[in-house]
């Protein structure tokens, strides 16, 4: 594998708060890798039927990556950690990964693969790069879309013990392999309380549409914020850096 794939000069480091969605059967695959398989084999081995992860030149010169994926209903990867994570997406979210690539498949039938791709296919690149699901009590919701920040994680720190938040976008994984400070998720609406990934994945799939995207229905939270997920924001000051905790224009 490439350098900054899984088990490379850039560990996955699993015990990250926010990995522990992803931890089965994302240790599985990256010891799959350290075993010497390929990306996409190592994915293979965790995929159901009629999934399937393909080599990176199985795609026609060309020719469109997400239309690629439609019509053959398999996924080209490359032994990179960016695809790793697209993998583990995959896995662990397919019916909303299976409805993003018919969003963007029908985008592309409408209008054609164009150098600007227009607002839906654009919010569609966001959400499936850089989207997180947020189930929180009220007080913090507005608080984050008000960009309160000292509200939303020092006066109502304790109500984020009954939050749940859940990183989707396999670039937001690979950023936060090296945890930045300015590492920010598009946080996707608000959704219900859930028991489970399958159930948010059911969830998310079934409320996605071309027209609530090309809205922009999206947040920004710098993620390294919430508590519990960052040892340095136990210090208050960590929230003092107007570059990443922006106040409202």
């Amino acid at each position: 594998m490439s350098a900054g794939a899984p088990g490379s000069a850039l560990p996955v480091d699993w015990d990250r708060p926010w990995l522990e969605p992803w931890r089965e059967p994302g240790q599985r695959v990256a010891q799959a890798v350290l075993g010497g398989a390929p990306c996409h084999e190592a994915l293979n081995r965790e995929a159901a039927a009629p999934l399937r992860f393909v080599p990176q030149d199985r795609l026609p010169p060309g020719e469109a990556y997400e239309q690629f994926i439609f019509e053959s209903g398999t996924v080209p990867t490359r032994d990179n950690l960016h695809d790793f994570f697209n993998g583990l997406c995959w896995l662990r979210f397919p019916l909303t990964k299976q409805k993003l690539n018919r969003l963007q498949a029908a985008q592309i039938a409408a209008v054609g693969v164009a150098p600007l791709r227009g607002p839906v296919r654009d919010a569609l690149t966001v959400f499936d790069e850089n989207a997180a699901f947020l189930s929180a009590p009220q007080p913090l919701w507005d608080a984050l879309l008000a960009k309160d920040w000292h509200m939303l994680f020092i006066d109502l720190r304790p109500l984020w013990q009954e939050a749940q938040l859940v990183l989707f976008g396999h670039a937001l994984l690979e950023k936060l392999v090296c945890p930045r400070k300015p590492v920010t998720a598009h946080i996707y609406r608000e959704q219900p309380a859930m028991n489970s990934i399958a159930e948010l994945d059911a969830w998310v799939a079934a409320d996605l549409s071309a027209d609530k995207l090309a809205a922009k229905p999206f947040t920004p939270l710098p993620v390294l914020g919430v508590p519990g997920w960052w040892p340095e924001n136990e210090n208050f000051s960590f929230y003092d850096d107007s570059f990443v905790f922006r106040p409202p224009r």
